[in-house]
């Protein structure tokens, strides 16, 4: 199984929007890989995303992660901005139509839109996670019928 390593710099070519060392040093972006890792595996020689594909997910979702920190630390929350006031300053923002907190979380930053763009072309027709083996609708466990 080939585990797949964080590179800083083909990260900083790829995302040229974290390429200050000083902002985003070496150390911080191998913390959001590492956090990344949480979201998507990152062994890349299993499943229906595999090695390069499954390296950009990973880069993507780490370029996702970090965007989604400079957001919040400049004291905004991730979402959609409807509505606006100049006096007394207000904001209202309403969440995407999206069918679930998942793909809404991820379409607050452009790196996670595009992930979920890559997460959908990838997973045509849908793919199965979890659930037990009993649930099987061809096959009890050790495929007694």
């Amino acid at each position: 199984m080939a585990t797949l390593v964080f590179d800083v710099s083909s990260f900083r070519t790829q995302f040229p929007a974290f390429a200050n060392v000083t902002d985003f040093p070496d150390a911080t972006l191998q913390q959001y890989w590492d956090w990344a890792t949480c979201y998507i595996d990152d062994n890349g020689s299993y499943g229906w995303l595999q090695g390069a594909c499954r390296q950009l997910a990973l880069n993507l979702m780490t370029a996702h992660l970090t965007a989604s920190s400079v957001i919040i630390a400049g004291g905004d929350t991730p979402g959609f901005a409807t509505s606006a006031t100049v006096d007394k300053v207000s904001v209202s923002v309403e969440p995407p139509p999206n069918p679930n907190q998942w793909q809404w979380w991820l379409a607050t930053t452009p790196y996670g839109a595009q992930l979920l763009a890559l997460l959908s072309a990838r997973a045509v027709g849908g793919f199965y996670t979890g659930g037990l083996p009993e649930r099987d609708p061809f096959r009890k466990v050790a495929g007694i019928n």
